[in-house]
């Protein structure tokens, strides 16, 4: 049986004149740890967003598990069971940190008003066990202590956490992670390669954009390089370390 999770076949997305992506064919393995690198403006973002249907191409397939999901809405995507964080965090400012988790965690066929005024007993379990994973969720990225903190008071950083504890409470069979270091201090940037790649470890496949080369080349197992929205190289660290287009297209020459 075929271990291939997703598949992109002749995906492109313009911009006026500018080519954001140009990719012939990509495939991401299950239960694999892939980044995805790249100068400023290479099209990584627009790919994720393609691929995640947050944007639509103007040509070319996305397969999820056999299934075509190219240009459907993320939130079907999501429910497939690919899930994704963003460069600049999407949390809800208003809410606690739990109530951000009960909300992403919630599911669609235990959403409805009714249910929620009768308290049915399924609908009270359903509840009890919700906050006891949004709970275990939280002591994992060591945000427990924030549960009753709204959103709006947490660092950056915490964002990040809190962004990516939403995104793991249903358990997702892929988790696309953007810049998940961007901005956050060294000690919690090691705690965040940490949580990736426990999660990686316990069968989530991970795909990461992310600048720092040196955490990528620290976790990854695979990397795919873009460079003007195309992909110029795929393999291993070591394999892309010495590949000279790489170097000289995004490592300005060297390869230290």
């Amino acid at each position: 049986m075929s271990n291939k999770l997703i598949e992109v076949k002749d995906l492109s997305k313009s911009f006026g004149g500018l080519q954001a992506v140009n990719i012939d064919q990509i495939e991401f393995k299950k239960n694999q740890l892939t980044s995805i690198i790249g100068p400023n403006g290479a099209g990584k973002t627009t790919f994720f967003d393609l691929i995640s249907g947050f944007q639509s191409s103007d040509s070319g397939e996305v397969f999820f598990k056999g299934e075509n999901i190219t240009n459907i809405q993320p939130y079907k995507i999501a429910r497939l069971g690919m899930v994704r964080t963003f460069q600049l965090t999407k949390v809800f400012d208003r809410m606690t940190v739990l109530e951000n988790l009960l909300f992403s965690g919630s599911s669609v066929n235990n959403d409805s008003f009714f249910k929620s005024i009768l308290k049915l007993p399924t609908q009270k379990s359903y509840e009890k066990d919700l906050e006891e994973r949004a709970y275990i969720v939280l002591e994992d990225l060591n945000i427990k202590h924030m549960a009753n903190s709204y959103a709006r008071e947490l660092s950056g950083g915490q964002k990040k956490l809190l962004e990516l504890a939403r995104s793991i409470i249903n358990n997702p069979e892929v988790l696309l992670l953007d810049e998940p270091l961007a901005g956050v201090n060294p000690k919690l940037a090691e705690d965040i390669l940490s949580l990736i790649l426990k999660l990686s470890e316990i069968g989530i496949t991970i795909i990461m954009v992310e600048h720092n080369i040196e955490a990528v080349m620290k976790i990854s197992e695979r990397i795919a390089v873009l460079a003007e929205g195309s992909l110029i190289a795929d393999g291993t660290p070591t394999e892309i370390r010495n590949n000279n287009r790489v170097i000289e297209a995004y490592l300005g020459g060297s390869n230290e």
